[in-house]
């Protein structure tokens, strides 16, 4: 039986390393944030967005067009789909049924200067949290199983965590997504310059290293709307 995964990331979170991972699988097929274009198309981050223009001309900005593709590829036996959950711009569950749901969330403190050093003034719309917990209470009331990661939990101890969250999706775990190899990859979108950066020089999942820079002030009162959603992820993950 086919498996689809859909991992529901923020921004500058592990997620490219996670996606990585999941393409050294013999059985797996992963796709990079089908629904980025889609998203630049229909909302003020066009604007703002590095490589919006290359994006748009790159991807189908359907989303029902993208849904099509993905349901009726039956190439693999399992696929991964890495998102950003801000890519969300409507609750449909046509995005959800027949997936497994995975959430994948970092510390606002660790995140948001991240973020801001490409996107510099960011909103609580740019970085997923808020929606992170509308998808959760969505799923609780539809009664929709879901998994949480927490990305220092996850660095801390990447072999349990995937064993863990391979058993959740009823899928074998491979030592092999524990390792690949340094550059830029296949599965990249055309994004991949301005954001993965870091993630080509690894060669396997980073020890997790606290920020020692000062957080920026002008960040601060995002922080404090982040946060509340964040601890709510922490306290229901893996």
């Amino acid at each position: 039986m086919t498996k689809r995964i859909n991992l529901w990331s923020g921004p500058r979170n592990i997620s490219t390393a996670i996606m990585y991972s999941f393409a050294q699988r013999p059985d797996t097929k992963v796709e990079d944030e089908p629904f980025y274009a889609y998203y630049l198309k229909n909302s003020e981050a066009r604007s703002y967005h590095p490589g919006a223009e290359d994006i748009l001309n790159s991807m189908d900005t359907d989303a029902d067009k993208v849904l099509s593709r993905i349901k009726n590829d039956h190439s693999a036996e399992v696929f991964f789909y890495k998102n950003m959950t801000h890519h969300l711009l409507t609750m449909d569950n046509a995005f959800f049924d027949g997936f497994h749901q995975v959430i994948l969330t970092r510390d606002p403190v660790e995140m948001l200067p991240s973020f801001a050093a490409v996107i510099e003034n960011p909103t609580i719309d740019d970085v997923g949290y808020q929606r992170h917990t509308e998808l959760i209470e969505k799923f609780q009331r539809d009664s929709t199983p879901f998994v949480v990661i927490e990305a220092e939990s996850f660095l801390n101890n990447p072999e349990e965590k995937l064993r863990k969250l391979c058993e959740a999706i009823d899928i074998p775990f491979y030592p092999e997504m524990l390792s690949w190899s340094a550059g830029a990859r296949p599965e990249d979108g055309v994004w991949a310059p301005y954001w993965y950066i870091n993630v080509h020089k690894s060669t396997g999942f980073m020890p997790f290293k606290k920020k020692t820079e000062p957080f920026p002030e002008h960040l601060k009162p995002l922080l404090g709307e982040c946060m509340p959603h964040y601890l709510k992820l922490k306290a229901i993950a893996l």
